[in-house]
């Protein structure tokens, strides 16, 4: 059996948005870009931050994005040199290797490789993901998707590096509305940059949430941006 992973750079007040760079993702006006990066060029002297998702991704056996995500990614690692030096190669030679899974309701052709267009049906594809055989399915940015996730009960496991720092604006991972979960800390670590690494696997025996509607068929399974 896979698992789906959800993996963040999020800060105190719980936004995730444009981590990676300042033009990464400005919808709403975000200014913020880039707050992740620019923390640990200050901070991270012993690059455990690079160190600590080179970790993560050794594991990662296919993608699961969200539209924008996917774009992003896809005019990213999608086209950068594979036989770049360091963390960069690395991570170019994995995600053009490994499936991509796209959650949209827009998009009909797929132009990074080893991409796949999930259906309209998403909980229950991603059921059936989850029920081949393999290791981690990996979900990074993606908020809309993630919350829909949720709601279905789909998340394995939450790895959240925790930044010491507030925006007060931006998208968060865990928005108004998100669904009600329970999860066991299996693991907590602090870096000397000050971020600190936490752990989250769904709790044995908690079923909590109600997965098909009345006519036994899933609900609607998107409403953000398309």
């Amino acid at each position: 059996m896979s698992k789906i992973v959800v993996q963040a750079f999020i800060t105190l007040d719980g936004v995730v948005q444009g981590c990676g760079g300042a033009d990464e993702d400005c919808e709403n006006g975000f200014e913020h870009g880039g707050w992740a990066m620019d923390y640990d060029d200050q901070m991270d002297k012993l690059n455990e931050g690079g160190k600590l998702v080179a970790e993560w991704e050794s594991k990662t056996e296919a993608l699961l994005l969200g539209r924008k995500t996917y774009e992003i990614w896809a005019s990213a690692w999608g086209v950068w040199d594979e036989n770049a030096e360091g963390l960069q190669g690395e991570l170019t030679r994995r995600y053009n290797r490994v499936p991509k899974y796209v959650a949209s309701r827009t998009l009909t052709e797929l132009g990074w490789k080893n991409s796949l267009l999930l259906g309209p049906d998403l909980p229950a594809e991603v059921e059936a993901l989850r029920a081949k055989p393999g290791g981690e399915i990996r979900v990074w940015g993606s908020t809309e998707l993630i919350k829909t996730l949720a709601q279905y009960d789909l998340v394995d496991e939450y790895r959240l590096a925790v930044y010491p720092i507030v925006l007060g604006t931006g998208k968060k991972l865990f928005s108004d509305g998100f669904a009600l979960s329970q999860f066991t800390l299996a693991e907590s670590k602090a870096l000397q940059s000050g971020v600190v690494v936490n752990t989250y696997r769904r709790a044995a025996g908690s079923e909590i949430y109600t997965k098909r509607s009345e006519g036994g068929s899933w609900r609607p399974w998107y409403s953000g941006p398309k």
